[in-house]
């Protein structure tokens, strides 16, 4: 049985869908997937190739963990940057009310990802640290999520220049 999404305003009036079933969110807050293979660091591959996506609420009040997904989608690219693969990842994060990824790297899917979510690229690898630079970011992800399919990736910056 498919539940119809619930949707929300968010800071600026933009519906946003949830899960009935997902964390409740209240304006400023986002649900974010970060690619790992052990929920310490991002993986050393592209955001798709990650054996797991660590889902995390963050807003103001900082960032909570949710739990860990597995990635499901088959390995088996077709060709490089296979859409395929780019859409069973989508399906999976938006089955978890995902909008927000964040990553060391991504591979050419990003133009696709990023149709559908606000995509983060960090300088990185420590999540922890990602996650901390990203709660100083989220009117930038408002204003990325408010663009819609024209959207472009963003990065944050751990380090000093």
């Amino acid at each position: 049985m498919n539940e119809v999404p619930e949707k929300q305003k968010s800071q600026t009036g933009t519906e946003k869908s949830e899960k009935k079933d997902g964390p409740q969110l209240q304006p400023g807050e986002w649900i974010a997937a970060c690619a790992t293979d052990d929920g310490t660091l991002f993986v050393d591959r592209h955001f798709g190739d990650a054996d797991y996506y660590d889902i995390y609420k963050i807003g103001e009040a900082g960032e909570t963990f949710i739990k860990r997904i597995d990635n499901t989608v088959d390995e088996e690219e077709e060709v490089h940057a296979d859409p395929k693969k780019a859409r069973g990842i989508a399906g999976i994060l938006k089955k978890e009310g995902v909008s927000v990824t964040i990553s060391k790297m991504y591979g050419p899917n990003i133009k696709r990802i990023r149709k559908k979510f606000v995509c983060i690229k960090a300088d990185t690898y420590a999540i922890a640290d990602a996650l901390q630079a990203v709660l100083k970011k989220l009117p930038e992800i408002q204003e990325a999520w408010d663009k819609g399919e024209e959207r472009s990736h963003l990065r944050i910056q751990t380090t000093k220049p």
